[in-house]
């Protein structure tokens, strides 16, 4: 089930929890992803906080929000490029995208296979797609402060095995949101340093989101290629042998 948009919206521009949440993902994005330079990027869900920095260079920047959820115009002070759309129906040509993130999308989805058939169809050739997803081993996924709470959690392996029988490949994985969920001024001030304790604290305490990189996979030809010439070249043809003048 989507939350509404407005919820999400206060989450990450209006409450010191949600923009810690929204500069911890974003850069974990980005060092993914470092540049979109002449691309299309696209984000479905609530992908808007963590799209900011492709703007300037990406050719094309498309926030798609489903439905249920609502829309809201974005990014402020600039032409708006959100769409509200069916979350199993894009208005986007088959290929034509070069990356995708899907950020409270996947999890939210009452149809979670037929929206993984949608981000294989639009994704183009050598694009990538990233999916973020509240992990289920976290904190963050059984708190309901935050967005990450609401919807289906998923261990690495249950969303690499999606998207492995949605044909994706998937290439990279990250967790972080290592700070716990909460809005008191102790756990505000000391966020920085229980991201870059991340890595040691993995094996006591798992991150709260997990971040999938994948790549759209195409299925090869079967069975032996066959190749006929229907009128071969006159050229490979045998010279004939030389006559006697």
């Amino acid at each position: 089930m989507h939350l509404d948009v407005q919820e999400l919206r206060n989450f990450y521009y209006r409450s010191a929890l949600g923009r810690a949440a929204q500069r911890t993902v974003r850069e974990q994005l980005v060092d993914f992803w470092p540049e979109a330079k002449g691309q299309t990027v696209v984000g479905f869900g609530f992908a808007v906080p963590f799209l900011r920095p492709y703007l300037a260079d990406a050719r094309r920047v498309i926030a798609l929000m489903p439905g249920p959820q609502g829309v809201i115009s974005w990014p402020q002070g600039m032409p708006n490029v959100s769409v509200l759309c069916d979350e199993t129906l894009w208005p986007l040509e088959t290929g034509h995208v070069d990356k995708l993130l899907v950020v409270h999308g996947l999890e939210a989805s009452d149809r979670p296979s037929e929206l993984l058939q949608e981000c294989w169809r639009v994704l183009g050739p050598g694009g990538s797609a990233m999916f973020v997803v509240p992990n289920r081993a976290g904190l963050w996924s059984r708190s309901d402060r935050t967005p990450f709470g609401s919807g289906q959690p998923y261990s690495q392996s249950q969303l690499e095995t999606q998207l492995k029988a949605h044909s994706f490949l998937p290439e990279r994985h990250v967790t972080t949101l290592y700070q716990p969920p909460s809005a008191r001024r102790f756990w505000r001030k000391t966020a920085g340093m229980w991201e870059k304790m991340g890595g040691s604290l993995s094996i006591i305490a798992a991150g709260g989101v997990l971040m999938v990189e994948a790549t759209k996979r195409v299925q090869a030809p079967t069975g032996r290629l066959k190749v006929k010439v229907r009128k071969p070249l006159e050229v490979l043809k045998p010279a004939p042998e030389a006559k006697p003048v």
